[in-house]
């Protein structure tokens, strides 16, 4: 599978615990990341806590503000949208790019992940059903054979961290979630890619549909 993020030491482990923050709802869109506070949990350099939050707004997860300083990004309707008509035509054309019928070898690795993911939502561990999600769309995607394509799928993915987030914890999303990786994988032992592309589309749209209702009715983020 293409690891396109990889940053490596202490700058890495900040990077994933502020990540693991915005996903499980920790840090709300909108929370400042005083780096003084920062210091404090993490026993690094200020230099270092810096470049951890340079690499979150690269990710596009931060964003800085003159006088505020760093926060979590918050994303408005319009750019909800935005953000999911790339991932909708990045991801259909991966799928379109895949070579059906797929190799056994990656139906097998798909099927394997699908089973730790199952295990996860069953478990109702999150950060494991966070990382087994993203593995296997990543490895899926890979199958196009374009990692520049694969690369802008992952950096989208990450920016839509705050939509996808309310689903980990919501047992009928995380079934529909996993009855679409089953469909996936039985697409990919087929040969119509446009169903694949399909599917990769709709798999999309619950979030995306639930956050946008819960922040035009006047939340902030679902919960």
């Amino acid at each position: 599978m293409l690891n396109t993020i990889d940053y490596g030491g202490k700058e890495a482990d900040i990077v994933h615990a502020l990540e693991e923050d915005i996903i499980f709802g920790r840090l709300a869109p909108g929370a400042r990341l005083v780096e003084d506070v920062l210091l404090a949990r993490f026993p690094v350099s200020r230099h270092t806590i810096r470049q951890a939050l340079y690499q979150l707004e690269r990710l596009g997860v931060v964003t800085r503000e003159r006088n505020k300083g760093a926060m979590v990004r918050r994303l408005s309707p319009d750019e909800v949208r935005q953000i999911y008509e790339v991932r909708e035509m990045l991801q259909r054309q991966a799928a379109l790019m895949i070579r059906l019928p797929a190799s056994d070898a990656l139906i097998e690795e798909l099927t394997q992940i699908l089973r730790i993911y199952n295990d996860h939502v069953e478990s109702g561990y999150l950060r494991g059903i966070h990382e087994a999600n993203d593995r296997f769309h990543l490895t899926m995607f890979s199958a196009c054979g374009n990692a520049y394509l694969v690369a802008s799928i992952e950096h989208y993915m990450r920016l839509s961290l705050p939509v996808r987030a309310n689903s980990l914890a919501d047992r009928e999303k995380l079934d529909i979630s996993r009855q679409h990786h089953a469909m996936m994988i039985e697409a990919l032992k087929r040969r119509d890619n446009w169903v694949l592309a399909q599917l990769c589309v709709d798999h999309l749209q619950p979030s995306k549909a639930f956050y946008l209702q819960e922040i035009e009715s006047g939340g902030d983020r679902p919960g």
